[in-house]
């Protein structure tokens, strides 16, 4: 497994550098992706670790976090875009681009089928159906996922940070909360992300993720590295955002002082 593991990063090192271009704004996009990719794969075996998992299953958490967002890449080359609802959703196309490759062929099936449940569902609104196993991995790559992105978007959800995002990432300027969005925090639910129309909206969303974080460890992580609280001190001063706020920061301090369990 060592060995595929080292083909499999060398491979997908030189896959990303391959959508290199002389456009400065493709780049910020790819640059970002590629980035990325890095960090999730390391949080999903950081995550995989702090679980107990066998070594085996903290390699397979590996490879979802490395091909998790193969699909991306393609996804721009051939649309122009990042926006799933705008052209394919990406990690379906991610999986098309793995059948191309040999890797997966090398696990044996019930790996292979593991890995590519994980990614094709990394991203859905719902895992969906799947036994035990599937779920746990699954729930594994979107917490390293999620985990990640919130790094990623922190500066932009500034309140003059907008102006500074690719252009897949920017919302309407204001920032102000929706009447949608206000409902949504304080209820502590999900939200459509249809709804989104200012800048404000898009910062409620990324909060909302919360309640969507499948492991403790995960929670732990995301207030050690202050994001959340980044994102609220982001927020404007509407008086209808506390209540929610108030119930956001309750969840994470209930959560962030429990211990995982693993059901795969």
């Amino acid at each position: 497994m060592d060995e595929l593991l080292r083909e499999m990063h060398e491979w997908m090192a030189s896959y990303m550098k391959s959508f290199y271009t002389e456009d400065d704004e493709v780049m910020k996009g790819i640059r970002i992706k590629e980035v990325h990719t890095g960090y999730v794969t390391a949080n999903a075996v950081a995550l995989a670790k702090s679980l107990d998992l066998p070594r085996r299953d903290v390699q397979l958490s590996e490879v979802m976090g490395l091909f998790h967002d193969v699909g991306r890449f393609r996804q721009y080359s051939l649309y122009k875009t990042f926006n799933d609802a705008l052209s394919e959703d990406h990690a379906d196309l991610g999986l098309k681009v793995l059948a191309e490759l040999p890797f997966l062929e090398r696990l044996v099936p019930e790996e292979a089928s593991l890995v590519r449940f994980a990614i094709g569902r990394h991203n859905k609104k719902e895992i969906g159906p799947g036994s035990p196993r599937e779920i746990a991995f699954a729930k594994l790559l979107r917490d390293a996922d999620k985990l990640d992105i919130y790094r990623v978007l922190e500066p932009f959800l500034a309140p003059d940070g907008a102006k500074d995002a690719p252009k897949f990432m920017q919302a309407a300027a204001s920032n102000l909360v929706s009447p949608y969005f206000i409902k949504a925090l304080s209820e502590g639910k999900q939200a459509d992300y249809k709804e989104i129309k200012t800048h404000g909206d898009r910062k409620v969303v990324r909060l909302l993720w919360l309640y969507d974080i499948n492991y403790n460890w995960t929670m732990r992580e995301i207030v050690k590295r202050g994001y959340v609280e980044k994102i609220i001190g982001y927020l404007p001063e509407q008086a209808e955002l506390a209540p929610g706020v108030e119930r956001l920061r309750a969840y994470m301090q209930e959560r962030s002082g429990q211990a995982d369990t693993w059901e795969g």
